[in-house]
């Protein structure tokens, strides 16, 4: 009797115990599978294409502005998912980077970096206008590596620019599109 009282007891706790487990990661996947399209994307899951705001075109922006923006919404055209990324200024260029490229946990997590590229064709949205821009990819020079690094540790308590050159961040400069640095027109 004992034994079956201890048995009956133990199954009711795991159920319990697989009931609260089991909340928490449906709701997770139920919010991941509903932000897959979203515009905005959240801070946690990316969302679809940015749709919403301003199409700015015209001449290049004075990014200087961007030394009080904390992060902006980056979206790629192949495929068509955006996410809110870092974003620095340095000598009135725009650049945004991706840590942890260096390990495979960071690889499969972070797939854009490797997306942009190979297709850098982008759309940035900043206090709710867009601009289409191309991301090109920079490991080397040392006044850049320097200048973002440090504009990265102000912001960000960034690493430096050991990081970029050791490739475990990437970083890429937001060119305007068709700039005659890499990527196509839209």
């Amino acid at each position: 009797m004992k034994n079956l009282l201890k048995s009956t007891l133990v199954r009711r706790v795991l159920m319990v115990v697989g009931v609260l487990v089991l909340i928490p990661l449906v709701a997770i996947g139920t919010l991941a599978i509903a932000s897959g399209s979203a515009d905005p994307p959240s801070a946690f899951f990316g969302g679809g294409p940015l749709m919403a705001g301003e199409l700015v075109t015209g001449p290049e922006p004075d990014w200087s502005f961007l030394g009080d923006v904390g992060t902006i919404e980056l979206q790629l055209l192949d495929p068509p998912r955006s996410r809110v990324i870092w974003v620095a200024d340095y000598s009135g260029k725009m650049y945004v980077v991706s840590s942890y490229m260096g390990s495979a946990i960071g690889r499969l997590w972070k797939r854009w970096p490797v997306q942009a590229e190979r297709d850098g064709r982008a759309v940035v949205r900043i206090d709710g206008k867009r601009y289409e821009r191309t991301l090109v990819r920079i490991t080397s020079g040392a006044d850049v590596l320097e200048g973002v690094s440090a504009e990265l540790t102000r912001k960000y308590g960034f690493g430096g620019p050991g990081a970029i050159e050791s490739s475990d961040t990437w970083l890429f400069e937001v060119s305007p599109r068709n700039s005659g640095t890499t990527g196509g027109s839209m």
